[in-house]
């Protein structure tokens, strides 16, 4: 672990700190940034690289003896209005780290170590991190074998997604589909799983529906639902009942209500 408590602004560990307005950055990169002490103390218990944290004094004391350990870390240590001042926001959670995304795994390889019942969650035009987040906290909760990012949603390692995952990004295979439609017929051809498409039109009911043992859950945008393409490689598709003349409800809440209904009432 190497210490500075003086912010200098041309450090480059620093600079993707100093671009948070920029969705895309520093994923492009190869890179994340998490957010708040919880997301912080569940990275620094993985194998994950970590090139850098910036953090005000009280949360240096606290993650001191994790931080001892990773030598390769450096850590910026500034009081919080400066560490405000640097990133342009008014709010800072008092820790945030930078860490290199894992490589990206083989398919194949994941099925193969997963227990069943294997339950996969494909994302298609989802676009808002914060729900691509909370989503992908619920898969990590409630044993989603491993999530696919398709072409035209946002990725799961983006910073408003890791600090919404509450670490459950780090605990789950992520895959990015470069082609979502052609990824769930490979799904269905080559490892025989059944995909199901979370519809509100959809013919049958979530609770009368009886999950298979290897299936994908495929969720579609927040606004206008799952595309024609994606679609048409479902299987079938089942919807929530609702009340009170509710047409549907938030993607990344009929998201927990499907994986719920998948582990403890399929």
């Amino acid at each position: 672990m190497t210490v500075t408590h003086v912010l200098d602004l041309d450090a480059p560990d620093l600079k993707p700190f100093l671009t948070l307005r920029r969705p895309k950055f520093p994923f492009d990169q190869g890179l994340f940034v998490a957010e708040g002490p919880l997301v912080i103390e569940r990275l620094l218990q993985t194998a994950l690289k970590v090139r850098a944290v910036l953090c005000t004094p009280d949360q240096f004391e606290r993650f001191r003896p994790a931080l001892e350990i990773r030598s390769e870390i450096v850590v910026h240590v500034a009081e919080r209005k400066a560490i405000e001042k640097v990133l342009g926001v008014e709010y800072h959670h008092g820790v945030m780290a930078l860490g290199e995304c894992p490589p990206e795994p083989d398919l194949k390889a994941v099925l193969a170590a997963a227990k069943p019942p294997r339950r996969l969650v494909a994302l298609d035009g989802l676009v808002e991190a914060d729900n691509v987040g909370v989503i992908v906290r619920s898969c990590a909760a409630l044993g989603a074998t491993a999530l696919l990012s398709g072409e035209t949603s946002c990725s799961p390692w983006l910073r408003r997604a890791v600090r919404n995952s509450m670490g459950g990004v780090f605990a789950l295979p992520i895959l990015h589909a470069p082609h979502l439609a052609e990824m769930l017929r490979r799904l269905r051809g080559e490892f025989g799983a059944r995909i199901v498409g979370a519809d509100p039109g959809g013919a049958t009911a979530l609770n009368a529906y009886r999950f298979p043992e290897h299936c994908c859950l495929v969720f579609g945008t927040e606004f206008t639902g799952l595309s024609a393409e994606v679609r048409a490689a479902c299987d079938e598709f089942v919807a929530i009942p609702l009340a009170g003349g509710q047409d549907s409800l938030n993607v990344s809440a009929a998201a927990a209500v499907f994986l719920y209904q998948a582990r403890f009432k399929a």
